[in-house]
């Protein structure tokens, strides 16, 4: 995988949304601009993204557009981890966490709820 295919990008995006969250106006940011309207509206903003790629993933041929939903849905991702306050290295704590145990064993480990 080239650099600029890797995952360094996220890691870059995710500098980008730290700085806009402490410097940028919501006037000049749109990271701020959602920021500003509290974490509801960064989850209604990443669930609409969501449902995006949803709609490109079912239409036949429609590549590109899945890419550029999926774009916007990292970046939405992004954004709704920093209204949680909190950092993505704590998701990839998690997924290292659960990387020897299989999916279906660890959805078996998981309490039903009654």
């Amino acid at each position: 995988m080239k650099e600029k295919d890797s995952f360094a990008i996220l890691d870059k995006l995710w500098s980008t949304i730290e700085e806009r969250s402490k410097k940028s106006s919501p006037d000049a940011s749109y990271v701020s601009y959602l920021l500003s309207k509290g974490i509801e509206e960064c989850a209604k903003k990443f669930g609409e993204e969501a449902i995006e790629v949803i709609a490109a993933s079912v239409q036949k041929d429609n590549r590109k557009a899945v890419v550029h939903e999926f774009a916007d849905v990292l970046f939405h991702l992004l954004v709704l981890l920093k209204s949680n306050k909190i950092d993505p290295s704590f998701i990839i704590e998690e997924l290292q966490s659960r990387e020897k145990t299989s999916g279906l064993q660890e959805k078996r480990s998981r309490k039903k709820s009654t």
